[in-house]
């Protein structure tokens, strides 16, 4: 693999240091700036980062990007999506843009259903041709690393076939097994006696982790921590929906079994937060399912402030949350949630990609880690959130090729 050399660039910026997770305010806010820099990468990894002007000779066998006028922070870490749908939902987009809640489309056979009738319909294949363009769409927005959830199949073959679109995507699987219940069940405990015996032995085979939805209507506390220690005893680590609409147990469930993270919490109070603070669990917000549903946003700056282990995602999927971008979750992070640019950065890469496990090798410009950058077409690495909804990726490189 030849070498690619990144000359010029007006700033390569990154998280400080080498800790992960990062927690709390003065550790989010910390990055590393070179200025006038060039990022070296070598074999899929970064070999070193520096300022121009110390750039030693190369030989002949290198790759040179210009990466005059932009800046250059690591490739973005999405680890909450649902990428892997088939259908739209914009009719109930309409229907709830005139005054109907999530819950009363849920109710009427809306919602997650509506998704699962149509994903099952396009088969595996399906499946595969649509996450190829909704994976085309993340890492155009600077996506380099993702993570996508089951939970729209609700069935063995369809909940298998996803994580193995997923895993062949090259995303990190989780399998969502409990994500609602399906209508050919009666009620959630015989749909969880199906999953647990039927679906679970083999996704426990691909998934790296599971999830459950802890909510109303969903799956109560009791029937989430059933779930829970199948899938843990099966060998997946532990994450939860929880306090997307309610405070249902769930904060309280992912503190007592050790979770990797609890994601949503638009509905968590400051007890709540202050006790999520106290644990290595990891908050994952989500600020545009809150927007998309005119929810109050997540407690983000209570959560830092404290100390918690707090990420970004998208939740991108195609009900409540129709959106690919981390650049748009950083600018909502910092206009609705109060974070810094700083500590958006950090929360969608070094943090992200410790929810996925991946910290050691994502998340950071840094030698040894992987060759995952995104160029900015600006010269100040703030663009990434200050430019909200702006066409501002120059340039994506992913393992070291550059994928335009």
């Amino acid at each position: 693999m030849t070498k690619l050399l990144i000359r010029d660039l007006a700033q390569a910026v990154s998280p400080a240091g080498t800790e992960a997770p990062l927690r709390g305010r003065e550790a989010m806010r910390a990055v590393e700036v070179v200025d006038d820099a060039f990022v070296l990468c070598d074999a899929g990894r970064i070999a070193s980062v520096g300022r121009m002007r110390d750039l030693q000779p190369l030989g002949e066998e290198v790759e040179e990007l210009d990466g005059s006028s932009c800046a250059a922070v690591p490739g973005l870490v999405d680890c909450h999506t649902h990428a892997v749908f088939a259908g739209s939902r914009a009719q109930e987009f309409e229907l709830r843009s005139g005054g109907a809640t999530y819950e009363e489309l849920h109710a009427a056979g809306g919602g997650i259903v509506s998704t699962v009738r149509a994903t099952r319909a396009a088969g595996e294949e399906g499946l595969r041709d649509a996450l190829a363009v909704h994976r085309s769409w993340m890492l155009a927005s600077g996506t380099t690393t993702f993570e996508a959830k089951s939970g729209y199949g609700l069935d063995r073959d369809t909940e298998l076939a996803m994580l193995r679109v997923v895993r062949d995507a090259g995303g990190v699987p989780t399998w969502l097994g409990a994500h609602a219940v399906p209508p050919e069940f009666a009620d959630a405990d015989a749909y969880l006696d199906f999953a647990l015996a039927e679906v679970l032995p083999e996704a426990a085979e691909i998934a790296e982790a599971t999830d459950v939805f802890v909510e109303r209507g969903a799956f109560d506390a009791a029937q989430a921590r059933r779930y829970l220690e199948a899938c843990r005893a099966a060998g997946l680590r532990l994450r939860l929906h929880a306090d997307q609409f309610t405070e249902g147990g769930g904060v309280p469930l992912a503190i007592d079994l050790g979770a990797v993270s609890v994601d949503h919490l638009e509905a968590t109070g400051e007890e709540g937060a202050r006790d999520l603070a106290r644990t290595d669990v990891a908050a994952v917000v989500l600020p545009v399912a809150a927007l998309f549903l005119g929810r109050l946003m997540p407690p983000a700056r209570t959560l830092i402030d404290e100390g918690a282990v707090v990420a970004l995602a998208t939740d991108f999927n195609p009900g409540s949350a129709f959106c690919e971008s981390l650049a748009v979750v950083c600018a909502l992070a910092c206009t609705q949630m109060h974070m810094s640019p700083a500590e958006a950065l950090a929360a969608c890469t070094v943090n992200a990609a410790h929810v996925l496990g991946r910290a050691d090798r994502v998340g950071r410009l840094a030698p040894g880690y992987a060759a995952d950058i995104v160029l900015l077409d600006a010269s100040d690495w703030r663009y990434l959130a200050y430019h909200l909804g702006g066409n501002h990726i120059a340039q994506v490189i992913q393992g070291g090729v550059p994928t335009a």
